[in-house]
C-alpha cells in the first residue's frame, strides 16, 4: 500500500489564502466562487491519497451558477435552505475531485 500525505506549504497556503480573500473581499463576496475554488483546488492538489494525486476539476464560473440558485432558495425560504449550503457546497466539490 502506497503512502497518503499532504504537501502543501505555509508560504503557498498565505499566498493563495490572501488572493482569494481579496477577490471575494473586493468584490463584497459576488465573486466568492472564485477564492472558494482557490483555496479548494489548492487544498486538493496538494493531497495525495494512496500514491496518486487528486486533482480539482471545478470552476469558478461552474460554481457560480449553483451559488446564486443556492442564493435565490436561501432568501426564498427566508434561510432555512442555508442549513444545506455547506453540504451543497461538499457535494460540489467532491463531485469535481479526481485522483491521477
Amino acid at each position: 500500500m502506497k503512502d497518503s500525505y499532504f504537501d502543501g506549504g505555509l508560504a503557498t497556503y498565505i499566498g493563495t489564502a490572501i488572493i482569494a480573500w481579496l477577490i471575494t473581499a473586493l468584490t463584497f463576496g459576488i465573486c466568492a466562487p472564485w477564492g472558494i475554488c482557490i483555496m479548494y483546488r489548492w487544498k486538493i492538489e496538494h493531497t495525495v491519497i494512496e500514491g496518486r494525486r487528486c486533482q480539482f476539476t471545478g470552476t469558478a464560473v461552474g460554481l457560480f451558477g449553483n451559488w446564486i440558485k443556492w442564493l435565490l432558495l436561501t432568501v426564498i425560504t427566508l434561510g432555512i435552505y442555508g442549513f444545506w449550503l455547506n453540504i451543497k457546497l461538499e457535494q460540489w466539490k467532491v463531485s469535481h475531485t479526481r485522483f491521477y
